[in-house]
């Protein structure tokens, strides 16, 4: 799918466009980030986009949404207060609003990150010290993609900067899988970064 494609089929209300990677962004890309996160805002007048907040990827994404307009970024973060201010969006929801018991697909999807398999048991059952608030990360990038039974909506798509030298692994791998198992469709900055041309 090419740039003019994509707008013609994603600039409608109700779409939601999800932008989120890893942490460690070389140097170069930098502003490619921010870059295309302002381009879609510009040219997707109606679409919202989501984060996670996290460092990296996530903060240049949302900087060129926010160049744009910053109603219309929405972030979902693991607690209330993560990153508080490092979070630029118009609309903030935190894992701890939600009733994960009442969210039996978010935690089974969650679970398939099996690494995790067992702190998501524990939190979902109500423990929280510092090894298990680990979980809340890999839940929240699941909410990120599938939304929540409560009323928070999927994604439309996904844009995604991953690490070209071990794709796939921790909470961005997760999110992509999540995608994938869940047909919602994603770019990656193999595909992406050439609509900056």
């Amino acid at each position: 799918m090419g740039l003019s494609e994509f707008i013609k089929t994603y600039n409608q209300a109700g779409t939601i466009i999800l932008l989120e990677g890893k942490r460690n962004v070389n140097e170069a890309d930098k502003p490619k980030l921010e870059a295309l996160g302002r381009m879609l805002a510009e040219k997707l007048p109606k679409a919202t986009f989501r984060s996670g907040n996290a460092d990296g990827s996530d903060l240049y994404f949302s900087k060129g949404v926010v160049s744009v307009d910053p109603e219309r970024l929405q972030v979902i973060t693991p607690y209330k207060g993560h990153r508080k201010n490092k979070n630029y969006a118009g609309d903030t929801l935190s894992l701890d609003t939600i009733n994960l018991g009442e969210e039996p697909e978010v935690v089974y999807e969650s679970k398939s990150h099996k690494k995790m398999e067992r702190l998501i048991d524990k939190y979902v059952s109500g423990e929280n010290n510092r090894y298990v608030v680990k979980a809340a990360y890999i839940i929240r990038d699941t909410v990120k993609v599938l939304g929540t039974n409560s009323g928070v909506p999927p994604i439309s798509f996904a844009f995604f900067y991953d690490d070209l030298d071990k794709p796939r692994a921790g909470g961005t791998g997760h999110t992509i899988n999540v995608c994938e198992r869940n047909d919602v469709p994603f770019l990656t900055q193999q595909d992406w970064m050439k609509w900056l041309d």
